[in-house]
């Protein structure tokens, strides 16, 4: 083999696909040894391939015999010695193959597989960098739009990823050539779909991600992010704590005059987040979760698990309740509690 040519080309499909050129050698070694399985109908063959010296090699290994009974496998003591000296029966010899020693097939064979090795390869590059990003944050390039589906292609390091209409911000509208921020949730292979990485704008561990970027409180860990209940493009609740007493949790997600979550409010389309204050305390929690609006007291129903009763000032039912029972219902999620509001007088004024 032209061992010169082989390691340029290495060395240019390191460069070009970002494969390392080790994972590259292994998988053409990989190759050349099938190559020749399929054409000797054994499995006899071995592949050393040196990247610092430059040098590969390609041998059939051979049983020394003292009679044959497979002349594919076996080899005579006689014949043995033009490989290894005072070579006997029992020992195993390596005789090195030159190109001109492979015939078409077994040239053709090995070309396709070692397509097959690089591509393996490739392929092991791409889950590897997808695997290192699950669950995590990732700005994306929108390269292309389903005018039928509303499904978006997009750029995702060296692959690319389906962001699907379903787990887009309601309302949003994406452009080719957008830069988006979405969030890894999963990582996922198949045998013909090959490697994917399923993604979302619309799960609740974007918002966790975001609030970690723009919050250090929240990134060192000093500041806590206990649960998240959402409903993308329209509001979502985040409960944070700290243990350290000097730390307002709150404010810290809020930020000076309003910045920090105003950034995040900005990257998510204007959609409204509540920062509520976590307590290990259910109806303080429970309180918490229902604002903007006030609550005057909250009872825990021993006869319902995890149901709790709250009354509110008449003034604040609506509030409380939410646009489409909205507010309640995304408090209910965020607590795991089952929450029944009334107002403080008792009366419901129902309104066209």
């Amino acid at each position: 083999m032209d061992t010169k040519e082989f390691f340029a080309a290495v060395k240019m499909l390191e460069k070009e696909k970002n494969i390392p050129a080790d994972i590259l050698c292994e998988r053409i070694q990989a190759a050349i040894v099938s190559a020749i399985k399929g054409e000797y109908g054994r499995d006899i063959g071995y592949c050393d391939i040196d990247l610092e010296e430059g040098t590969m090699a390609v041998y059939l290994r051979k049983n020394v015999v003292s009679e044959i009974s497979d002349p594919v496998t076996d080899l005579l003591p006689e014949e043995a010695q033009r490989y290894k000296k005072g070579a006997v029966p029992g020992d195993i010899v390596e005789i090195q193959l030159e190109t001109k020693d492979f015939s078409r097939i077994a040239a053709s064979t090995t070309k396709n597989v070692i397509r097959q090795g690089i591509r393996e390869a490739e392929r092991s590059q791409i889950k590897q960098e997808f695997q290192s990003k699950h669950q995590e944050l990732v700005t994306v390039r929108v390269v292309n739009i389903d005018a039928e589906t509303g499904n978006a292609t997009v750029e995702l390091g060296k692959g690319e990823s389906l962001l699907h209409k379903t787990e887009q911000v309601p309302g949003e509208v994406l452009k080719v050539g957008d830069l988006v921020k979405v969030y890894v949730v999963d990582i996922r292979e198949g045998e013909k779909s090959g490697v994917k990485a399923m993604i979302s704008r619309t799960h609740p561990g974007l918002v966790r991600r975001l609030f970690e970027e723009e919050v250090p409180e929240i990134f060192d860990g000093t500041v806590e992010i206990k649960a998240i209940s959402r409903e993308a493009g329209s509001r979502t609740k985040v409960a944070v704590y700290s243990a350290d007493e000097n730390v307002d949790a709150v404010g810290s997600c809020i930020g000076a005059r309003g910045a920090r979550v105003g950034k995040v409010v900005d990257l998510l389309g204007g959609e409204k987040i509540d920062i509520v204050k976590y307590s290990e305390n259910p109806a303080e929690f429970i309180a918490a979760s229902l604002a903007p609006a006030d609550v005057i007291s909250v009872e825990v129903l021993d006869d319902a698990p995890n149901s709790c009763c709250v009354t509110v000032p008449d003034n604040q039912l609506s509030l409380a309740i939410g646009n489409k029972g909205q507010n309640a219902r995304l408090a209910a999620r965020l607590t795991g509690w089952k929450i029944d509001i009334n107002p403080e007088s008792g009366f419901f004024e129902i309104k066209e």
